[in-house]
């Protein structure tokens, strides 16, 4: 838990997509997740949490469907959205977190 109280403690923007490998949106998702990580490079970090193996953390964000997107500044959550999300709207929100 530990370290990802540390992943999430970093100046940039972090954005944690909670997923399941069952789950077909999230599937959708992972190649829009890797053209945003290619478009802001180093000005955000981008974290995948498998709810399936990570009970407790989806607990703790009261995560209750998937995938569930958070987005952490400084430790802060300052945004969250459910369900599939479009490639500029992601690039819009981590942005504006900078």
């Amino acid at each position: 838990m530990s370290k990802f109280s540390e992943i999430i403690n970093q100046n940039k923007p972090v954005l944690v997509d909670f997923f399941a490998e069952w789950c077909g949106p999230c599937k959708m998702m992972s190649p829009i997740l890797k053209d945003v990580k290619l478009d802001l490079g180093d000005k955000v970090s981008i974290i995948k949490i498998d709810v399936d193996k990570n009970q407790s953390l989806a607990a703790q964000y009261q995560v209750r469907g998937v995938p569930t997107f958070l987005l952490f500044k400084n430790g802060k959550q300052v945004w969250r959205q459910s369900g599939m999300i479009q490639k500029d709207e992601l690039i819009t929100v981590i942005s504006s977190a900078n």
